[in-house]
């Protein structure tokens, strides 16, 4: 119910300044409060890291290798509770969230990894998919520390399938760090009437002055030749027409269908085509979530936060009020909005 409220107080012209839960103090969370976990089984995991640290200055201690098996997308319950324990007993009170450099395993059963990182392994969802599961309690919360405010680190996977396409993503998540975009969120309502079971929360068609963003919610099945993408969500199994758009640095996208968080295995298009396009993050489901909206991100609600600032991790991580078969993909970092200062530069 609190999903639906929260879509009528959002609505309207002025839905931005209606958004309820004003944020305590400025978006915060920079390179100094975040985990990186690699997997050292894994030649790609590492390579990625050392790149990632590296360009975010990351000091030693904020840096855990783990092992993870490699031939598999999906990690046991078991794994999960060993993998858990080492990140607790590593990182300290300090580290607001996680990076995790790799696009598999990325499900634990039928939970998404981010998922069971963040919150853990939670029994008896994997038995009735069709039903709701756990909201959690960070969706659209005011935090700006959720690990100091909830005790929970949201995780994002720094997931590519090679180096080149990683180190675009990492590059682009640099350059979007407070560059203020002037760029459009296009929202799509497709014919897909299922997959469309979020096109009532889109934002009506608008311009903001602060920020300087347009925004357009069109009815149509693909987007082309836009060179101005900051934000595009849509309802599709597979998106046409990636080759054609320009994603401005900081960009998130994803797309309302079933198995979008099966990375590297997808019989629909994986959620990896977005970053390989160039938006800085997404996301998707690992297993089949029916058509409950609240499974997938809320786009006001991601959009209120990120362009107030958040970085991404936080922006779509606050967007979904359930989201335990989902997977979060892409930089965490990425913060386009961002006040600059306190932000290390190189």
């Amino acid at each position: 119910m609190r999903y639906f409220l929260l879509s009528i107080l959002l609505c309207g012209f002025n839905w931005a300044q209606a958004a309820p839960g004003n944020l305590n103090s400025p978006y915060q969370l920079n390179a100094e409060q975040l985990g990186l976990v690699i997997n050292k089984n894994d030649p790609l995991s590492l390579e990625i890291g050392e790149y990632y640290a590296k360009q975010h200055q990351l000091k030693p201690e904020q840096i855990l290798s783990v092992t993870l098996p490699t031939d598999r997308v999906w990690i046991t319950e078991g794994e999960l509770e060993q993998l858990n324990a080492q990140i607790n007993a590593y990182f300290g009170d300090n580290t607001q969230a996680l990076a995790l450099a790799w696009a598999k395993p990325y499900r634990v059963n039928c939970l998404g990894i981010t998922y069971g990182v963040t919150m853990g392994y939670v029994e008896g969802v994997c038995a009735n998919l069709g039903k709701p599961t756990p909201e959690s309690a960070y969706f659209n919360h005011p935090s700006t520390q959720p690990y100091t405010d909830l005790k929970i680190r949201p995780s994002m996977l720094l997931a590519a399938k090679d180096f080149s396409s990683a180190k675009k993503l990492i590059d682009t998540g640099l350059q979007a760090w407070g560059n203020q975009p002037k760029g459009t969120a296009y929202y799509l309502t497709t014919k897909d009437q299922a997959r469309s079971s979020r096109a009532p929360l889109f934002p009506p068609s608008q311009t903001l002055s602060k920020p300087a963003l347009k925004i357009e919610n069109l009815n149509a099945e693909t987007l082309r030749d836009r060179k101005d993408v900051i934000f595009y969500q849509t309802g599709l199994a597979r998106v046409d027409g990636l080759e054609t758009l320009k994603f401005l640095p900081g960009a998130l996208a994803d797309h309302l269908t079933s198995f979008g968080g099966q990375l590297t295995d997808s019989s629909q298009m994986s959620s990896l085509r977005w970053l390989e396009a160039g938006a800085s993050a997404s996301y998707g489901t690992v297993s089949e979530p029916y058509s409950y909206p609240q499974k997938f991100p809320h786009p006001q609600v991601l959009l209120f936060h990120y362009i107030n600032g958040a970085s991404a991790v936080e922006a779509y991580w606050k967007s979904v009020a359930w989201p335990a078969q989902g997977v979060f993909i892409g930089d965490p970092l990425a913060a386009p909005y961002r006040n600059l200062s306190p932000f290390k530069t190189k």
